[in-house]
């Protein structure tokens, strides 16, 4: 073999190898949506849009559902670009926007809208006949406050602290599901939620114990909450929604939203947008969970108060749902 054909069978040699170890640049993207613990609906959103067969047999892009402590996690990994999409409490995205998170005075200014989800309710459970009528009733009490880092731990501190009640109950922070068992066991006098109705840790809790639903928005009312928190709205948690509780119980919400990084390609948002925001792609969203029985082209872009993506910002133009 003379010299300058061995060079040229060396050359490809190493060409090959580089593109063997190389990236394609036909590869999958790889799309990591943010969800939440376990019981909770942030999680059921991400699982049903890894999971629907059109986004599966997309090939530009692959999603994979990511578990996380919820909401505030869900905010930060986003805005670093370790999420490129996530669920995030529209309170949280525009308390992080405008450096007003709670002992966290930076901007997240990377975490833009894509699409309103559903509204979540704050829930509070006790025990029939256990005397907490209030919030306030619960000083003293043993308290399951949420996951720290999810949505839910930051507005209970949120409203617990705002009726003063937040240092003077024993705080248990742990998951839906963690903290159902543990009422259940009689180790907590009350759980508090921040998701949508109904909730499986609830159903399950009045499954073990005679449960009551705590009016929230009386307290909220009384107390000037709605004026110093207004992207808060009002709302009821329907009589029947759990077992044994015939009437309805009145309480506040704030909105779940889909939300980018901003450097997600828009395509990928665009493209995304068009596969769920279809007929057959809400139909599959809400045989997930009824929570989403509220999504819609129409609900979409509404009661959103952050910049979008633009690539959300182009489909929702598209569809006439935004001037």
């Amino acid at each position: 073999m003379n010299m300058r054909l061995r060079t040229i069978i060396i050359a490809l040699c190493a060409v090959a190898l580089i593109f063997a170890f190389a990236p394609s640049s036909f590869a999958k993207k790889r799309i990591i949506f943010g969800g939440g613990p376990a019981g909770g609906t942030f999680q059921v959103v991400a699982n049903a849009i890894q999971i629907y067969k059109p986004v599966k047999a997309e090939k530009g892009f692959s999603v994979k559902a990511q578990t996380s402590a919820g909401s505030v996690e869900n905010l930060r990994k986003t805005n670093s670009g370790k999420q490129q999409f996530s669920t995030v409490y529209s309170g949280h995205v525009w308390l992080g926007r405008n450096g007003k998170m709670k002992n966290d005075t930076r901007e997240y200014k990377n975490v833009l809208a894509v699409a309103w989800l559903y509204g979540a309710p704050a829930q509070l459970v006790v025990r029939k006949g256990s005397g907490i009528m209030s919030v306030k009733d619960l000083v003293g009490k043993k308290v399951g406050v949420g996951n720290a880092g999810s949505g839910a731990f930051a507005n209970c501190e949120l409203f617990f602290r705002h009726m003063g009640v937040w240092e003077k109950i024993e705080r248990n922070a742990m998951g839906y599901n963690d903290a159902a068992a543990a009422f259940g066991n009689k180790q907590l006098d009350a759980f508090w939620l921040f998701t949508a109705f109904p909730s499986p840790a609830v159903i399950m809790a009045a499954q073990t114990n005679d449960i009551v639903m705590i009016d929230l928005d009386a307290d909220a009312k009384k107390s000037g909450f709605y004026s110093k928190y207004p992207y808060f709205g009002k709302l009821s948690v329907p009589a029947g929604t759990y077992k044994g509780v015939d009437n309805d119980t009145p309480s506040f919400q704030d909105s779940a939203l889909w939300v980018a990084n901003a450097k997600v390609p828009e395509d990928v948002v665009y493209k995304l947008l068009s596969l769920i925001y279809t007929d057959e792609g809400l139909a599959h969203m809400r045989s997930q969970k009824k929570t989403f029985k509220s999504m819609s082209l129409e609900s979409g872009p509404k009661n959103i108060v952050t910049p979008f993506h633009p690539g959300a910002m182009k489909f929702w133009k598209e569809k006439k749902m935004m001037p």
